[in-house]
């Protein structure tokens, strides 16, 4: 049985996600940032994560953005092959959405209609918008605003299959390393291995909106997903950029079949905000 879904509802929900993530840390992430700011051995680094804190709190209270970077709009789109999308188009209808949003919550507007003449659409359309068919009659959307301080630090590494999981290891920390403070550390670390140039970016963009407090389900993933996060912590990065432990809160990574020829490996991080929302229509 084919259901419909109303555009107006679809514009409504990511008007609305658009404001909620940028004014209020996702649950994980708080959580996060809370069992850091008690673990964390730096006075330094306590200090900062403390004023991180602080600052959520205000952005609650006085419903203004955590971060003045409220980002590019990411939407992952899951269709139900069930649903019939009426009353406009669904492209058009998420677009609105981030209009509205952005326009009505105050959120800084920082999207250039054109790459190289830079002139500013003035709404921060148009989102980056990736669908994906799914079963049954419900439209799933996670919206993932991504500020371009931690976005510029990502990294693509078309690794050899003879590179292997030492490859794979070296190359993640090599894309922390290099950030160093300019993602604005503590940081989600999203990881995509395998597919081609092009899945295995979409991979680590789509790691970042999994909770920080989930682990793979592949049991040889996961124990690289806490491998990883340990090395990335003992470089001693730290909030800030200023030292300490807590450099990463989660390292998330997902995997995709590849070729024999390769070893597709790409690395996309983001600050402490993570700002990520998932709504079912």
């Amino acid at each position: 049985m084919i259901r419909t879904v109303l555009a107006e509802e679809i514009t409504r929900n990511i008007k609305e996600m658009c404001i909620e993530a940028n004014y209020y840390l996702p649950k994980d992430m708080k959580e996060s940032l809370d069992l850091a700011a008690g673990k964390e051995e730096s006075p330094l680094g306590k200090k900062i994560l403390a004023q991180l804190q602080e600052n959520l709190a205000i952005a609650g209270e006085e419903m203004i953005p955590i971060c003045q970077d409220t980002g590019m709009a990411v939407v992952f789109a899951e269709i139900g092959q069930d649903v019939h999308v009426e009353g406009g188009f669904l492209e058009d209808a998420v677009n609105e959405g981030v209009r509205q949003g952005y326009t009505e919550g105050y959120l800084r507007k920082s999207v250039v209609g054109d790459p190289l003449l830079r002139e500013n659409t003035k709404d921060n359309t148009p989102a980056v918008i990736h669908y994906q068919m799914a079963s049954g009659d419900k439209v799933r959307l996670t919206l993932a605003p991504k500020g371009f301080g931690s976005e510029n630090m990502s990294r693509v590494f078309m690794l050899k299959p003879a590179d292997g999981i030492e490859g794979v290891k070296d190359a993640v920390l090599t894309a922390v390393k290099d950030a160093g403070p300019n993602a604005c550390p503590p940081m989600v670390v999203g990881v995509g291995i395998g597919g081609t140039f092009e899945k295995c970016a979409l991979l680590s963009k789509m790691a970042l909106a999994r909770p920080a407090n989930v682990r793979s389900e592949i049991a040889h993933i996961r124990e690289l997903e806490l491998e990883l996060l340990d090395k990335i912590n003992q470089l001693g990065i730290g909030p800030g950029g200023l030292g300490g432990r807590t450099t990463a809160f989660a390292v998330n990574i997902n995997t995709y079949p590849t070729h024999i020829a390769g070893l597709p490996v790409a690395v996309n991080i983001c600050c402490h905000v993570n700002r990520h929302v998932v709504r079912e229509i």
